[in-house]
């Protein structure tokens, strides 16, 4: 059946390719509702993957992987938050260099849509937007406000130099780079504050030298108010529904279709299911999309992992912030696999090109390197007065107005707020925790404060003590109208007793490379008891004799002979000063993906900061648990 709906859509691409046009000059065009790359008739059939969420290892080999599976055109954000963490001093080094990613790109074949936002959604902290614009407390992110696009204006200068000269088109790239079109802002028509902003971009882009086909990208309610006069209008989707991809011929005339984000997945957020999304389904939607001779690229071919502190969260009902997987049931696995997507979509994508393929590369092995003990512990109370200076300030201060970091802010992490109190009594705080607190008084632990637990019992107590507020900023919201309110740590005041807290002792927990470096040196460290209760820093060692391969670390030991479950409960995992991410008892997420290249033969540090409840040992086994499923309704 499929290969009689698609044999009419034919299109071989295989001799379209960066390095097989010499000295091209038009680059990607539209006319007569058909695209046209160099004057002939061309199909977009692309991926998603972003390089920041993946490993530079392997870069290559999930694009070899891209064109094993039939497509020839990778897509990906640009995320300004890495790329400019403190105002006025760009990366794009190592992980973040784009330049390396979009020639490598050219190198295996595959043309490139380039998303650069600045905003860019993705589940990925403020949409990719850095936290030190919110330290205005006027801002109005995503609008023509003067402090937001003179930031826009800085960083586009820098991107700009980086992405013009790989253009498909350009002369100042003696082939011709890979970029084919750029992408205007993202997703705009579902936010739709500012009617000026989207010209705004699109005037930013062109007047930096921006010279291929722009696009702009939204779903069909926000499609209509996404629009910018110059630009191709492209859909976001899941299930094709009736009319939708004719729909896009009442909002432009005689222009080629392209679903810019077909969702072959879904993300997950903490204590919900991990989604799944039929792969049949999948192909045969995609199927249908193909013979209307739409172009399509694929959200995600490959989602990779919100290391670190990145993920972005949902507030729509309730807050909820993301998993530090995007393995987003894509067509490969969060560790690069192959899934039945992969194969349906090749053997579907084969018959539409009607030429052979290039054969899947080899899928690396992983490793179960087994259980890991961590021997060693030094309570956060302990690690304070060696290692932070704390800010003092009468009033709570949220962290992006920390003074911290060449006055930036801190943004990512945990803040503990610290403060002296007589008494017991009612903690209230207005809902002024964000996201999450955990309360101790002196280093008792009294219970957890967040957007559905706004007050607190304080028991009594005699003399003065001090009253602990550990805040941890959970992921801000990437998508929605509440972009704005962003800002985490107290964001205003907290009572006891109906009076106002006052007179702060500030921390700052982001635990960037240097603080934990330096936290291997700090004296204190204590072997681990069979019991204890954080928050508190946790060490081990990873002993590796051959070439280090992929793993998955699962915080969760049996206890042999007992069937019991010892620990851990809630925090965040670093080997070798990386940060995998968080973890989180509750789920769904089981496992944190290492990556190989992070491991080294010999010895590999293991640091982990638990809140709550800890074990002594971590599991290290080579396949993942993502949590009980659910299918995508």
């Amino acid at each position: 059946l499929l290969t009689c709906l698609l044999f009419s859509s034919r299109f071989n691409w295989s001799e379209l390719t960066p390095l097989g046009l010499w000295g091209r000059t038009l680059g990607l065009q539209t006319e007569n509702s058909q695209f046209l790359l160099e004057g002939m008739p061309f199909r977009i059939f692309g991926g998603s993957m972003h390089y920041f969420r993946v490993p530079r290892e392997y870069w290559e080999d999930r694009m070899l992987k891209m064109r094993a599976c039939g497509l020839n055109t990778l897509t990906t954000y640009v995320p300004w938050n890495l790329h400019e963490k403190e105002r006025g001093k760009f990366d794009f080094s190592k992980n973040l260099d784009l330049r390396a990613f979009l020639s490598l790109a050219a190198k295996n074949g595959l043309w490139v849509i380039l998303r650069p936002g600045p905003y860019i959604c993705s589940e990925w902290d403020l949409g990719g937007l850095p936290s030190w614009l919110l330290q205005d407390p006027e801002m109005q992110l995503r609008t023509t406000y003067r402090g937001f696009t003179e930031a826009v204006d800085a960083y586009f200068d820098r991107l700009m130099r980086v992405v013009v000269p790989l253009q498909a088109s350009t002369s100042l790239y003696k082939k011709g780079g890979p970029i084919i079109a750029v992408q205007v802002e993202n997703e705009y028509g579902s936010y739709a504050k500012d009617p000026n902003y989207m010209t705004y971009v699109k005037m930013a882009l062109l007047n930096r030298g921006i010279v291929e086909l722009l696009m702009t990208s939204d779903n069909k309610n926000g499609l209509s108010f996404g629009l910018v006069e110059g630009a191709l209008a492209t859909v976001n989707f899941q299930k094709l529904e009736p009319g939708l991809l004719k729909y896009l011929d009442t909002v432009q005339k005689d222009q080629p279709k392209m679903v810019m984000e077909y969702w072959t997945g879904w993300f997950d957020n903490w204590g919900g299911p991990h989604y799944v999304f039929d792969a049949d389904e999948m192909v045969n939607t995609v199927a249908s999309i193909l013979k209307t001779g739409a172009s399509i690229n694929l959200y995600m071919f490959h989602g990779g992992t919100n290391f670190g502190f990145m993920n972005g969260a949902l507030e729509a009902d309730e807050y909820k912030s993301d998993v530090t997987s995007y393995d987003y049931d894509a067509v490969l696995t969060e560790a690069g696999d192959y899934t039945s997507k992969f194969f349906k979509l090749r053997q579907l994508f084969s018959m539409v090109i009607g030429q052979p393929l290039p054969l899947p590369p080899m899928i690396e092995s992983k490793a179960s390197y087994g259980a890991i003990l961590l021997h060693q512990y030094i309570s956060l109370w302990d690690v304070l007065p060696a290692l932070l200076q704390p800010i003092k300030s009468e009033f709570p201060v949220n962290m992006e107005n920390l003074h911290l970091n060449d006055s930036i802010g801190q943004p990512y992490g945990y803040v503990l707020y610290e403060t002296v109190i007589f008494g017991g009594g009612h903690l209230h705080t207005r809902d002024h925790v964000r996201d999450r607190a955990q309360v101790f008084v002196n280093t008792m632990y009294v219970g957890e404060l967040d957007y559905n637990s706004v007050e607190l019992s304080i028991p009594e107590g005699q003399g003065f003590r001090q009253l602990r507020l550990l805040v941890e900023n959970r992921g801000r919201v990437n998508y929605g109208l509440a972009l704005n309110e962003q800002r985490k740590g107290l964001i205003g005041d907290v009572f006891l007793n109906k009076t106002p807290l006052r007179n702060f002792k500030i921390y700052s927990l982001e635990m960037k490379p240097a603080f934990m470096k330096s936290l291997q040196h700090v004296s204190g460290w204590s072997t681990v008891p069979d019991y204890f209760v954080g928050p508190a820093f946790f060490r081990g060692r990873l002993w590796i004799e051959q070439q280090p391969q992929d793993t998955f670390l699962k915080l969760q030991a049996i206890i042999p002979c007992s069937a019991l479950i010892q620990g851990w409960e809630k925090g965040v995992v670093f080997v070798n000063g990386q940060n995998l991410g968080r973890y989180w008892k509750i789920g769904p997420q089981e496992t944190l993906y290492l990556p190989g290249p992070w491991l080294r033969r010999g010895g590999n540090e293991i640091v982990i900061f638990e809140e709550r409840t800890a074990g002594r040992i971590i599991q290290s086994v080579d396949i993942p648990y993502l949590g009980r499923t659910q299918y995508v309704d």
